[in-house]
């Protein structure tokens, strides 16, 4: 059974909070860890809270399971609200300054002890396919 953490509205830019969330999809959660603690970018504080978080929240729904075959099952960042300033630019204009923020949803969920990293690939790719399909329907329609 899986579980679900989302921290919203976190004030960083998307690009590079999906740099971190890149590192860490499909490992397992001790791993995950380790590498978002021992990593200089500062995004990595919260999203190893975040990863703390889902851990807490499987727990929570699997009491007395064993949480060492926990795995980053997906992990997403999504754009969040855009904060717009003015900058002073030369000549009395003035330049547009986006303070941008992102949404992060991790899932994580167990998988068996044995599983190779080939099973958990293929668990994260039933999920992407209903999301790729109807990417490619929408291209075709648009090129008719």
């Amino acid at each position: 059974m899986e579980a679900i953490a989302k921290l919203n509205n976190y004030p960083t830019s998307p690009r590079k909070m999906r740099l971190l969330a890149d590192l860490i999809r499909g490992m397992k959660v001790e791993k995950a860890l380790a590498i978002l603690e021992h990593n200089p970018k500062h995004p990595a504080v919260p999203l190893r809270k975040l990863v703390v978080s889902a851990i807490s929240n499987w727990k929570q729904k699997n009491e007395g399971a064993d949480e060492s075959a926990l795995v980053v099952k997906t992990i997403f960042v999504d754009g969040a609200r855009v904060i717009k300033r003015m900058r002073p630019a030369p000549q009395g204009r003035g330049y547009r300054v986006r303070k941008r923020s992102n949404h992060v949803t991790v899932i994580v969920d167990a998988v068996s002890i044995g599983a190779p990293r080939a099973e958990v690939a293929e668990v994260v790719a039933e999920e992407v396919k209903p999301a790729k399909a109807a990417a490619t329907k929408k291209a075709k329609t648009k090129k008719d």
